[in-house]
Order: C-alpha cells, then structure tokens, then sequence
C-alpha cells in the first residue's frame, strides 16, 4: 500500500511539473527595443502626471485636516448640546412635580366647590379678600408653571431635533472623509508590495536591452530561447540553472493570510507564529537578484518599514525560466548572486520590512522579470504573475514544507 503511494505521487508530482504554465509573450531584440521605447515615453509622462497628482494629494490632505476640524467642532456642540437636554430634562421632572404639588392641595382650577368651600370658609370679609388673592395668585403661578413646562417641553424637542441633525452631519463629515483617504490611497504609487520606482523601471528596461545584445541574441530571435540557450551553456556562476526537481514552501510551518488575486494582490502572503521564521527558495535555482525595494511613506498607503528586503531566484522549469520573489525579509541569508541554491538553502528570515502591516511573506511567481536579463517591462512582469499555488500545495495553515 505504501508503495502504491509513493509511486502515485511521484505520478502526480510529474504531472504538476509538466503542467506549470510556461507561456510567456517572445520578443525578439527588435521587438523588446520598440517596446522599451514606447514604454519609457509612457513611464516619463506618467511621472508628469504624479508630479501634477503631489499638488492633488496635498489639497486633499488640506481637506481632510479642515473636515478632521469640523468633525471636532460638531463633536463638542454635540455634547453641549446633550448637556443642555440633560439640564433641561431635570427641569421638567421639577415643574411637573411642582404642578401635581399644586394641583394636589389646591384644585381651584378644576373643583369649584373647593373654591367656595375655601372661600366661603372665611371668619370675616377681609380674610375672604384673603382668601380670593391666594386662590388667584396660586392659579396664575400654576398656570405660569404649566407654560414653563410647555416651554421646556418644546425646547427640548427643539434640542433633540438638533443633535439628530448635528448627528446626520457629523456622519456625513467621516464619510467624505473617508472618501477623501481612498482617493489618497488609490493615487498612491506603491499599490503593489514589490513596485520599482519609475526611474528604476526605466533602467531596468533598458539595461534589458543591453543585456540581451551583450549575450549576442540576434535581432529576430526570441530573447528568451537566447538567453536559456547561452547561459545554460556557459555553466558555472551565474550561468547553468539546475532544472526544478519539486516544489516546497518557503516556511516550514505557518499560515495563508492573503491569497493570490491576480493584479490586485500578484502573490500570496503568509505568516507564522515565529515572525522571524526562517525563509527558503520553493525549488532549485539560481539566485537571481538581491536587492531593497524604493519604498518611502508618500508611495505606501498604509506606512513604511524600511525598505524591503527581496531576494529573487530564478527556476529552470522544463527549459523555460521561472521566477520567484521573496518580500519583506528581515534579513538576507548567506547567499550571492549568481549561488545556486537548493529548496534547503536558507535566503533570509521573515520581516515586516518595506510597505507592510506586520511581519510577513510576500511570495510571487512569474514566467519573466523586469530586472536586467529578466526578459521583460514591469508592465509586462504584472501581466506574467502566476498564482504560486500552482506550484505549490498551499493549505491555510501547515506545520511541514
């Protein structure tokens, strides 16, 4: 039984490695030099416009500090207007004892034997007259009482009405409020975790070009059956890339907290109880790039740690070239440019480092990269990210690679 086991899975395992997707858009150094052309004029007028989008962003700042403002004024009126309801309220609990106190020993207004009993039960006419005052004066102040209770009554229902009101604005305030920070963050220029700064992209893009040229690639062939045909080769550092012989996650145990959501999200992140747990390369490869990311507080919507750390080794996965990054490291391994590396191969410990919330992974696989003898734009890298799961067994949780 154990044997059939083994043999399906190593069926299995054959299976997903001849079923990895490889598709990747061929260029030829003619093609690859026009799209860089093209692309490096869009890039340029693209910083014009972000140097145009600073001037927006501080205005909308302005205006979330005046809302910000007015959200504090109509708080404080808010709690003096409460104040004055409470105030109020006690009154009226006062006036409307006052009136049943009266009402209670003195029934002039609604009894009129009361009355004349009161009044006819004088000794002599002048405590008759007396009487009659009394009578009169405590009726006009029973009466002034109830108009004082009325009065306090609509006022309140005046002040209630008017904190229901402030309450309505105040809503109204934190939600354009929260509408103006969207809009901060969607201007935002590091949407993606792994982002290269435009002045990077346009390098990159170029020193592509040189470095395609320098391999002696001939203007129609394709880029990247030229380079996996030269540097395979060439042998030794930096050039061989051993084939992938089986995948394997990059933590040994841990947990999924974000998954792959193509443009929006280009990798999948995950975490462990040990946040500085050792990270290794999901297969054999070669070790592509070592670098820190540009990330700074005004292209990070939700705040900087530093600049990430990212290793990014590339795979040799049925004679085509695949790439995984790895984001946000605390700290790099022991390992160059150019080291082959095995999927036990320590490349860093796990780090909150760059544009994030806390300590992470952030893992993405692509059949191309933007960085020189990647063989492709930045824009061209978006469109070439593949879910990782589709390498790699990814449950929510695991305690083993």
């Amino acid at each position: 039984m154990n044997k059939v086991l083994k043999y399906l899975f190593l069926i299995a395992l054959f299976i997903s490695v001849v079923a990895l997707p490889t598709d990747i858009e061929a260029k030829t150094i003619q093609e690859f030099e026009n799209e860089v052309a093209k692309y490096t004029s869009q890039l340029q007028e693209k910083k014009n416009k972000l140097a145009k989008n600073d001037e927006e962003v501080a205005q909308i700042r302005k205006k979330i500090s005046e809302i910000e403002n007015q959200i504090d004024i109509a708080e404080k009126e808010i709690k003096k207007l409460q104040e004055e309801i409470d105030a109020s309220n006690i009154k009226i609990k006062e006036k409307d004892a006052e009136s049943k106190k009266l009402m209670k020993y003195f029934q002039v207004v609604i009894n009129d034997n009361a009355y004349l009993e009161y009044i006819f039960g004088a000794k002599d006419v002048k405590d008759m007259i007396y009487r009659m005052a009394v009578v009169e004066q405590l009726t006009e102040y029973n009466n002034q009482v109830m108009k004082e209770l009325e009065a306090l009554i609509k006022e309140n229902n005046q002040k209630q009405s008017e904190l229901k009101n402030k309450q309505t604005e105040l809503t109204k305030l934190k939600a354009d409020l929260q509408d103006q920070k969207e809009r901060i963050n969607a201007d935002s220029n590091a949407i993606r975790e792994t982002m290269p700064s435009l002045e990077e992209q346009i390098k990159s893009a170029k020193a592509n070009v040189s470095y395609y040229k320098s391999l002696g690639c001939g203007s129609t062939e394709d880029i990247q059956s030229c380079q996996f045909r030269v540097e395979q080769s060439r042998g030794g550092s930096g050039g061989s890339v051993p084939s992938a012989n089986g995948f394997y996650r990059p933590i040994s145990y841990g947990y999924i907290t974000q998954y792959y959501r193509g443009s929006a999200h280009m990798g999948i992140d995950m975490s462990s109880s040990n946040k500085s747990i050792e990270v290794y390369p999901i297969a054999t490869g070669t070790v592509f790039k070592i670098y820190y990311d540009n990330c700074s507080r005004n292209n990070c919507s939700y705040g900087c740690n530093g600049r990430a750390k990212v290793v990014k080794i590339r795979h040799n996965v049925n004679g085509r070239y695949i790439y995984s990054t790895y984001a946000h490291l605390s700290s790099f391994g022991n390992i160059s440019e150019g080291m082959v590396v095995s999927p036990y191969t320590m490349i860093g410990n796990m780090g909150t480092s760059g544009c994030s919330t806390g300590p992470h992974l952030h893992l993405e696989v692509t059949t191309c990269d933007w960085n020189a003898g990647g063989g492709c734009t930045w824009g061209v890298y978006q469109s070439s990210t593949i879910n990782p799961s589709s390498y790699v067994a990814f449950p929510s949780s695991w305690n083993n690679r």
